[in-house]
């Protein structure tokens, strides 16, 4: 990649990181305002560390891991950099399987918020789709299987890896849905600062893997990765402490990251399936989604003002 395109794609990362935690922000934001200046302070500076090092930083690595074992735990990590071809190789053999469960992941993920998720409604048929909430699971079901019996014709392994991203929604939106449900108990609990703070760290974890995954669609390479939702969790943890409440005036940043989602799942499964996306497609849809839904919640914050 030439700097225009690593330019691009952490920026591209930065901003999907952003824009797929706000519920993870205002979470946040709602528990550390009832925690002291200083129990805020520490979950700034070492929160921000456990969150980029430990959870965004250790996630992606052990991802190219596990779909490239032969590289070995440290070949994962620089292996995108090298230009043996056996490495080459090896990454061009795994990368179907990763892609192929992030997608599927990152689909579900999508047509749970179409169907299932309350939202402000920013496109035609959104009020349709979500008033047919229980077609989800015939939804996902139907698209699972879509994409298992088209993996199975090129890659038996990448077929298992998209029952494994399915999974993996399943358990996360588990962890999601009980986290929101006691964001209210846990800031109405006299609670010491420390255990509200290791709970933020879990939510933040579990919240991380809808960034992390996502990333894929941009670079197979761990560095960019990890520099790209570091500064992403840096912006975020910045905007909990001081922003939120304006966050929330934007009524359709939230459609603007699920849809960045959508087409994110989509080029993981194009790549997947062989399909060469050039490396500038995912950034520019990032942006591109997202500032639409950002001007748009704009003009209506504006309108309502006046």
């Amino acid at each position: 990649m030439n700097p225009a395109s690593i330019m691009l794609t952490i920026l591209g990362l930065s901003l999907f990181e952003v824009i797929s935690s706000v519920d993870n922000a205002i979470i946040n934001a709602e528990v550390l305002s009832t925690m002291s200046r200083r129990a805020k302070r520490w979950f700034l500076i070492w929160g921000l560390l456990f969150a980029v090092f430990v959870v965004r930083g250790l996630l992606p690595w052990l991802i190219v891991y596990a779909a490239t074992p032969a590289l070995g735990f440290w070949g994962s990590f620089t292996a995108t950099f090298s230009n043996d071809p056996r490495v080459l190789e090896a990454i061009e053999r795994s990368a179907p399987v990763l892609l192929a469960g992030g997608g599927t992941f990152l689909i579900f993920l999508f047509l749970h918020w179409l169907f299932i998720e309350p939202k402000n409604y920013g496109l035609f048929g959104e009020k349709f789709f979500h008033s047919k909430s229980v077609w989800f699971y015939a939804a996902a079901s139907i698209a699972l299987s879509l994409i298992v019996w088209f993996s199975i014709k090129q890659n038996p392994v990448m077929a298992f890896g998209t029952v494994i991203g399915s999974t993996a929604f399943f358990i996360t939106n588990g962890f999601k849905e009980t986290a929101e449900q006691d964001e209210k108990e846990l800031v109405e609990k006299k609670m010491s600062d420390f255990s509200k703070v290791l709970y933020l760290e879990i939510i933040d974890a579990t919240f991380s893997i809808d960034g992390v995954l996502g990333a894929f669609a941009f670079t197979l390479a761990v560095p960019l990765i990890i520099l790209g939702n570091g500064l992403g969790a840096l912006t975020l943890r910045q905007l909990t402490l001081g922003n939120v409440e304006r966050i929330k005036k934007y009524a359709y940043l939230k459609n603007g990251a699920m849809y960045s989602i959508f087409f994110l799942g989509l080029v993981m499964l194009m790549e997947a399936f062989g399909l060469h996306v050039r490396s500038w497609v995912s950034p520019l849809i990032t942006f591109a989604v997202v500032g639409y839904f950002f001007l748009k919640s704009r003009a209506e914050l504006k309108l309502s003002l006046d």
